[in-house]
């Protein structure tokens, strides 16, 4: 298996772009490894934004986004109605179009392809749309679609920063709690089954789509 260091000399990031639909999008998909680079990566810059996030939503996503990114990051707040990101679709361009003003990203994390929650597909349209010239990871959320496949590209974590995702996760979004899918035993099974594909030393990983990755070829 094929291993490359991220955040390190040979795929070094400096600033990220973490794009989510939701409050708690970011964090469920992808927050072990953002909390892992924030803390592996000194002067790491991470701008963080959120497609749908009014009233109690809007009080979530910075309590996310403080836990995960801390100072490090630049929130990006929207108020796009859940659900209905598809059907104003020019406004949402619109904020895509903005997101080009902020610092040039070396990783732009957002949702999958295949995902089948209808804003996340279109979020993950506008992203290739606007950040043609980038490393773009995907990464999954479980839901009751049964929309999770395979992956490519795997980030191994430590079960420290597994657990602490997962309680950071209850702590930041009270709202979710009454959900039967909102729990602890999905959000640290999935990261406990992609650490077993990708052969974790830990155990834990979470797991992302890559669709277009160049590398430099090696000098004589």
């Amino acid at each position: 298996m094929l291993r490359l260091q991220l955040g390190g000399g040979a795929l070094p990031v400096r600033r990220v772009l973490a794009i989510g639909c939701h409050a708690d999008d970011i964090e469920i998909g992808c927050g072990a490894t953002l909390l892992s680079l924030v803390r592996s990566t000194p002067g790491l810059e991470v701008s963080w934004v959120v497609l749908s996030a009014a009233g109690e939503r809007e009080q979530e996503a910075r309590a996310g986004a403080a836990a995960f990114g801390g100072e490090a990051v630049e929130l990006v707040l929207q108020t796009f109605r859940d659900g209905f990101l598809p059907y104003v679709g020019d406004a949402v361009k619109d904020a895509f179009e903005d997101l080009k003003r902020l610092p040039d990203p070396d990783l732009v994390l957002t949702h999958a392809r295949d995902d089948l929650h209808q804003d996340h597909r279109l979020v993950n349209d506008l992203t290739w749309n606007t950040f043609r010239n980038h490393l773009i990871l995907e990464y999954e959320i479980p839901k009751y679609d049964g929309d999770l496949g395979r992956r490519n590209v795997y980030v191994p974590v430590s079960e420290e920063v597994a657990r602490e995702k997962v309680e950071l996760v209850a702590n930041s979004f009270p709202s979710q709690a009454a959900k039967d899918w909102f729990d602890e035993g999905v959000f640290l099974g999935l990261m406990r089954l992609r650490g077993m594909e990708a052969r974790s030393p830990s155990g834990y990983a979470e797991a992302f789509t890559c669709r277009k990755l160049v590398l430099g070829a090696v000098e004589p």
